[in-house]
């Protein structure tokens, strides 16, 4: 059935490429990534295998924390260790300073994408135009930061904590603290510490999966973590039969929106949608479980 596992991916690998080893590791075939570490950044990489991968999107949507490290008084041109910088800028704002600097950042507000990211235009990846020194115009997107504090200040080196919505670009809110601060920054180091319900503590490395030979699958995770946030509903047998064949059942009460749908037994089963009107129809189920009489909805 697959399932998640929390993985702590090290600094100098693109996703893709710590899912494929992870993969590799688990001896699995079809995984998926639930939102993108740049190369450069470590921290919490959750993975979705085999049936689990189908319900990935709640994470994606999901909070995310981070553990930011900005340098202060120079730029980069990709806001990041990668690019060109800048010659530096003396940094004379106080720790006080700083901190008032970063409350103006909490809340709803407009980000305009950096050039050096993975999103598309007209076919090709922006990261693929920043490099040939083409610049395009971006769409301001609404992002949240639900919260952002201080941790640390030695020098030039400030370390901030961020907890903010999907779709939130660290690099860019680097470089606007810097412009707030009149000093200027780029993103130095970037640490991810939440996803949702989960936290870098409990993840585990590539090194520590290989370790673990066979038994490297008991670090996965059931399927139905992704879908904790849920409301969360016990069926019948008899609905859950109704259920896993794409029929919808009477669901009374239920809370509109998407359920998490169990067995009697306590058995995962997937998810559905009540629509407010007394009815509850299947949106996207785990693959039935085949017993010696058929499929189990026990």
């Amino acid at each position: 059935m697959g399932g998640v596992l929390l993985l702590d991916k090290p600094a100098g690998l693109t996703s893709t490429r710590a899912l494929a080893k992870a993969r590799r590791l688990l001896g699995e075939k079809k995984g998926g990534h639930t939102g993108t570490l740049d190369p450069f950044a470590t921290g919490l990489l959750p993975l979705a295998f085999g049936e689990a991968t189908k319900f990935s999107r709640f994470l994606i949507d999901a909070r995310k924390g981070y553990r930011a490290t900005l340098c202060l008084g120079r730029t980069s041109t990709t806001g990041d260790p990668e690019g060109l910088l800048s010659d530096p800028t003396p940094v004379t704002s106080t720790d006080r300073q700083i901190a008032d600097v970063l409350g103006m950042f909490v809340g709803v507000q407009q980000q305009i994408p950096p050039m050096y990211s993975a999103l598309h235009h007209q076919g090709r990846r922006l990261y693929e135009l920043a490099r040939e020194g083409i610049e395009v115009e971006r769409a301001p997107r609404a992002i949240e930061i639900f919260g952002i504090e201080l941790v640390d200040k030695s020098g030039e080196k400030l370390v901030i904590s961020v907890n903010c919505s999907k779709g939130t670009y660290v690099r860019t809110l680097a470089q606007d603290i810097g412009v707030r601060l009149g000093c200027g920054a780029y993103l130095m180091g970037l640490h991810r510490t939440e996803v949702g319900p989960f936290h870098v503590d409990a993840a585990v490395s590539l090194e520590a999966l290989e370790a673990a030979g066979t038994q490297a699958v008991e670090r996965l995770l059931a399927p139905e973590v992704l879908v904790e946030g849920l409301p969360r509903r016990i069926l019948s047998p008899a609905e859950a039969a109704a259920i896993v064949h794409g029929q919808s059942i009477a669901a009374e009460g239920a809370v509109p929106g998407e359920t998490a749908l169990f067995s009697a037994g306590g058995r995962f089963l997937g998810v559905g949608l009540a629509d407010g009107a007394g009815r509850l129809t299947p949106v996207r189920l785990l693959v039935a479980r085949e017993g010696a009489d058929g499929p189990d909805f026990a």
